[in-house]
């Protein structure tokens, strides 16, 4: 009797632990995102081709600009994508690495490229693992739903992230973040330029 009276206790601790994980704010501006200083957790991106990366070797290299943007299907996330290409060589120069992160499959990622002209790297956290750790995630309206679902191969359980760019150091510290949760407006690449040049 001792022993399933412990079992039962275990059982809904881990499963209190999991809602609490799965539970992401309604609206965008309810989100509770990581802050300055603290560091972003170590989880796994998916890269154009397919490979799992963890999040430390892809920032181990050099200070990375981290852009988290809604997908390929976002006119101003195209937008964003295309005006932080046009800065990379000045961004390259300070000594950052861009890293594009959104939810969309890499098949969805891969078309971004072509369509953007993009040199720098695309990934997918198309499960929502790393946007939901970093606070960043709310629930999608309804009539995404089915089409975050589709671009994302079938892991996007119905999030959408807000666009944020963080800067972090080769040891994922935050050092910089712009998070607004009007996806309309964005971090303009003369000010990122301008943020870097003071770091």
């Amino acid at each position: 009797m001792h022993r399933s009276k412990w079992l039962i206790k275990l059982v809904l601790f881990f499963s209190s632990v999991n809602i609490g994980i799965a539970q992401i704010p309604e609206l965008a501006q309810d989100i509770s995102p990581l802050l300055y200083g603290e560091e972003i957790p170590d989880l796994s991106l998916t890269s154009v081709d397919g490979d799992k990366q963890s999040l430390s070797d892809i920032v181990s290299a050099k200070p990375t600009i981290l852009l988290f943007y809604r997908g390929g299907w976002c006119p101003y996330c195209n937008t964003q994508l295309s005006e932080v290409q046009k800065v990379e060589a000045e961004i390259i120069k300070l000594g950052y690495q861009i890293v594009a992160i959104s939810p969309d499959s890499p098949e969805e990622l891969n078309k971004s490229i072509d369509k953007n002209e993009l040199k720098y790297r695309l990934y997918s956290d198309a499960d929502g693992s790393l946007t939901k750790a970093i606070g960043i995630a709310f629930k999608a309206p309804e009539r995404n739903v089915n089409m975050l679902f589709k671009n994302s191969g079938g892991l996007n359980d119905g999030f959408l992230p807000v666009p944020s760019v963080f800067v972090v150091d080769k040891d994922r510290r935050i050092l910089f973040e712009y998070i607004n949760p009007d996806y309309k407006t964005r971090l303009s690449s003369k000010m990122l330029i301008a943020v870097l040049e003071t770091l």
